[in-house]
């Protein structure tokens, strides 16, 4: 399993934050975010746990992850890179869907989820796309693909069936980019630390 992320420091992640939040809050937020995701990585089946990560590790890393760095280039060879260093199926989520659990990925890290199954893709509300599963990894399947556009999913997903893959669906989540997704995603995950740093946000600013 592979979390793609960036090292959450301020003024270099979750910019459209800003405002209405400070460029640490804003970081605070993004610290949050991983940390979600890097937890429920944890309680999945995964024989392999890797952090694909621009920037350095810090005290939100929990144990029980390989940490490798980002390639340079575009997000595309980015992620093209993360999947071409792995053998054998392998599951790719971002750090922007916090809201995601074990169980939402269950199908796809389930040995006979791969049954007449070459890739598993997860939409995202925006248009991009926040998982993307390969039965045999392969970065020419991403590398080229338009990055961060509203037609991003749809590419990628055709790039996927025009290869003759069978290709089956996750839910459609929605990434924290904005303060309004922020909210509506700590919703559906109240228990999260997403959630919480929201609160304290929240607190300090009507204080």
């Amino acid at each position: 399993m592979l979390i793609i992320a960036k090292e959450p420091v301020p003024g270099r992640v979750k910019t459209r934050l800003t405002p209405p939040y400070s460029p640490a809050e804003a970081a605070s937020l993004a610290e949050a975010c991983l940390a979600d995701t890097l937890h429920a990585a944890l309680a999945m089946p995964a024989r392999r746990r890797v952090l694909v990560l621009d920037g350095h590790p810090g005290p939100w890393l929990p144990p029980g992850f390989e940490v490798v760095p980002q390639c340079d280039g575009g997000l595309d060879e980015r992620l093209a890179a993360a999947f071409a260093a792995c053998r054998g199926a392998t599951l790719l989520i971002g750090m922007d869907t916090p809201q995601v659990t074990p169980a939402l990925l269950a199908p796809a890290l389930d040995p006979n989820g791969w049954h007449d199954c070459d890739a598993w893709f997860g939409p995202a509300a925006d248009g991009g796309f926040w998982a993307l599963g390969l039965a045999q990894p392969d970065p020419g399947l991403l590398r080229g693909v338009p990055m961060s556009t509203a037609t991003t999913g749809a590419a990628q997903r055709r790039r996927l069936t025009d290869a003759g893959l069978r290709v089956r669906d996750l839910p459609m989540l929605r990434d924290v980019d904005t303060a309004e997704d922020a909210a509506r995603v700590a919703a559906d995950a109240p228990g999260g630390r997403l959630a919480r740093t929201l609160a304290r946000l929240s607190r300090t600013t009507a204080g």
